[in-house]
């Protein structure tokens, strides 16, 4: 039978990149003890009044379609929440909802860009980037975020990208997997750019709450790069509710009513009573990613100084998030290798560099979502495998400039 070509474009960008994570399920199902660093899912637990005001809209029938935007309550919660952090008015009209980011920036990227054209994105990048940038047709450019400047992007390195098919540059601050938080000095290097070359700059922001260290800045609150930006965000990572599935689009309302018709051939906002409880977090902040950016702070303060002593390994101090990025070239294996060895050696699931990226070659992503006894385990557990990588490295120098 035939299918259509996006099926070919997208093969080994969906599930598959989280192999090593499946791997370790298994291995879990076989009764082994594996410490699971794979995947962002808080572990702290969300909001008791945001589960409450879900539960209560659910029984009270809040179950029927809903509009195309979303429901008028939660679009008035984030008018209110943009109107705060920017200074600048912003109404119903400047935004859309979704069942979560990835939903928001699939359409997003199908209303932006087609075949032909070209996405600007910092190299490494998250998993799922690729896949939604490659069903629309268009190719994905990376651009190096370099170890030695924090993986922060650099504006000149952008510049040096841009071809006359550039569209967009696809931003992620604070970034997945580094940890990493622009600047806003650094928001208008890149968005002089943006400007010089007419891009779109789209901004995935589901970290916004989660600052460890420096401030957060958004091109959306630039004035003079607002016009251009549209950010996306939800409460998976915010509010410690992944499973929820809500997030949202906010951009000028042009774009938004533009975009519009994109998100309706899919779906209709998202769930009435999601959106309830969506409302009620932005509304009512309960203080939980306050919480949590005080344990992954520390939880990643602590591994640090762990994995400090271990032989070939260099771990990056987050400036947000809930992941640390481990630089494991001294160990002379490279991210997919020390991964799947970790796995089936320790009984540890990381997630390799390049799963993310070229970019991310070297290193391996450890979530800092495991209670602190279990990550100070998982650390001394790589630290052994560590060791038993190294004298291979020792034996034959050559190896070492192969990472």
């Amino acid at each position: 039978m035939r299918y259509a070509s996006i099926t070919k474009r997208l093969e080994g960008l969906g599930s598959g990149k989280w192999a090593v994570h499946r791997a370790g399920r298994r291995r879990m199902a076989e009764g082994h003890d594996v410490i699971e660093l794979t995947i962002g899912e808080p572990d702290i637990a969300p909001d008791p009044g945001l589960l409450q005001a879900c539960s209560d809209a659910l029984f009270a029938g809040r179950i029927r379609y809903s509009d195309g935007r979303g429901e008028p309550a939660l679009l008035d919660a984030l008018a209110a929440k943009y109107t705060a952090r920017t200074g600048r008015n912003f109404t119903r009209g400047n935004f859309m909802c979704f069942p979560g980011t990835q939903t928001a920036l699939s359409v997003v990227m199908q209303g932006l860009v087609e075949a032909g054209d070209e996405v600007l994105v910092g190299d490494p990048y998250y998993a799922t980037y690729e896949g939604v940038i490659r069903a629309t047709g268009a190719a994905v450019v990376p651009v190096p975020l370099r170890p030695e400047a924090g993986f922060h992007l650099d504006a000149q390195d952008l510049a040096a990208a841009v071809t006359p098919r550039s569209r967009v540059v696809l931003l992620n601050s604070p970034h997945n997997p580094t940890g990493a938080v622009l600047s806003a000095a650094q928001i208008a290097a890149i968005g002089a750019v943006a400007r010089a070359h007419d891009l779109w700059i789209v901004c995935d922001e589901v970290y916004e709450l989660l600052i460890h260290h420096g401030t957060f800045a958004s091109p959306l609150d630039n004035p003079d790069l607002a016009a251009r930006s549209i950010a996306v965000s939800s409460i998976s990572k915010s509010n410690a509710a992944p499973g929820l599935r809500s997030g949202w689009a906010a951009a000028p309302a042009e774009a938004i009513d533009t975009l519009l018709p994109v998100a309706e051939t899919m779906l209709f906002g998202n769930q009435p009573f999601i959106a309830d409880a969506t409302a009620h977090a932005l509304t009512s902040p309960a203080g939980i990613s306050g919480r949590m950016t005080a344990s992954y702070r520390a939880r990643a303060d602590a591994a640090i100084e762990i994995l400090s002593a271990g032989p070939g390994l260099r771990p990056l101090r987050p400036e947000a998030g809930m992941f640390l990025f481990l630089d494991i070239r001294g160990t002379g294996v490279d991210d997919a290798r020390f991964a799947t060895g970790l796995m089936e050696a320790e009984d540890v699931s990381v997630m390799p560099g390049t799963a993310f990226g070229a970019g991310g070659a070297g290193f391996v992503r450890l979530s800092l979502t495991v209670p602190d006894a279990r990550l100070a385990e998982a650390c001394r557990r790589i630290l052994r495998h560590a060791g038993r990588c190294t004298p291979a490295r020792t034996a034959t120098p050559a190896s070492a400039g192969r990472a």
